[in-house]
């Protein structure tokens, strides 16, 4: 067991719970967990029947600079889903590559260790939209 502060406002909760396995990769459910190409698979298959959704970014651009504080609404709001983001760079792109990103940014959701659905570019309501579809099929 852990306990954990969740802040809510203005206050801080503690909450107890059993350390998932998901947690001990250090992916927190209800936060945007950043990863990097040697993290992203060990913490997908901890996620185990899960959703995940990942936000291919670059820090210098525009769109993504505008979507970030949305994504990060969402990973509070689908307490169920596990929300990561992987910074595009020079180091990751083994990692961006294989997963066949073209555009950023670019969001891939990923269902027992298998991408099911893509967004490409900064176009939220068709993330939600996505998301909510992986979730209730």
């Amino acid at each position: 067991m852990c306990m954990r502060r969740r802040r809510t406002g203005n206050k801080h909760t503690a909450v107890l719970r059993e350390r998932s396995s998901l947690e001990t990769t250090g992916a927190t459910v209800g936060e945007v967990t950043e990863v990097t190409k040697d993290t992203f698979w060990p913490i997908v298959n901890a996620a185990g029947d899960k959703t995940v959704v990942l936000d291919m970014y670059t820090q210098w651009r525009g769109p993504c600079k505008l979507v970030a504080p949305k994504f990060q609404e969402l990973s509070e709001k689908y307490l169920d889903v596990v929300f990561l983001k992987l910074d595009c760079n020079q180091e990751n792109k083994p990692l961006a590559k294989e997963l066949g990103i073209k555009v950023v940014p670019t969001f891939k959701i990923l269902k027992d260790n298998k991408i099911v659905k893509e967004v490409a570019g900064a176009k939220f309501d068709d993330l939600m939209l996505a998301i909510e579809t992986v979730q209730f099929n």
